[in-house]
């Protein structure tokens, strides 16, 4: 039987079951970012915010332990990484760089359940994005949010470095780039 919108199907050999099949169109998933950590140079975590209950709620305690493990193991990480190769000499109107290619760390950790992916800027803070395993486009959203923390926080004259990051215009900035994400 066909009725508006959904397919009926009576299947006599199984006791009278009736399946269900929806042909309404199905909308692509809404892809979700769970937290985001920032861990300063030294370790200490500088920021964190919960955007989506999908994850176990973590005591303050846990979440300085996370942030201080990830960054211990960022280093061991780095260290282990092979040296990359050495830049081609520069020639005709090419400059080299300013800066030299460096071992990078630990950079995503996924799990069937979450993808935590990493970007450490060149002063070593890092950005800690917990997402959905198949949420696309993290390194851009990663650099998004630096981008925000950069003009909000680090330009914010009453923001200490290495201090606990406390900025209304960063968490509002934060709260609509990830609302129009998800």
């Amino acid at each position: 039987m066909n009725a508006k919108g959904a397919n009926f199907q009576f299947d006599c050999s199984h006791d009278y079951y009736l399946l269900f099949y929806s042909t309404v169109r199905a909308r692509p998933p809404t892809m979700v970012v769970f937290a985001l950590f920032i861990i300063s140079k030294s370790g200490g975590l500088i920021y964190n915010r919960e955007f989506h209950t999908g994850l176990n709620k973590l005591s303050s305690n846990d979440l300085l332990m996370v942030a201080g493990s990830f960054h211990g193991m960022h280093e061991i990480t780095k260290q282990l990484c092979p040296n990359p190769p050495a830049p081609p000499t520069p020639s005709g109107n090419l400059t080299p760089t300013p800066f030299a290619a460096r071992a990078t760390g630990l950079e995503v950790l996924e799990t069937s359940q979450f993808r935590m992916q990493c970007f450490q800027t060149l002063t070593g803070v890092k950005f800690l994005l917990f997402t959905e395993p198949q949420q696309p486009n993290i390194d851009t959203m990663i650099k998004k949010i630096y981008e925000l923390y950069a003009d909000f926080v680090m330009k914010n004259p009453f923001y200490t470095v290495e201090m606990p990051v406390r900025c209304e215009k960063f968490d509002r900035g934060l709260d609509g780039f990830v609302k129009v994400r998800g």
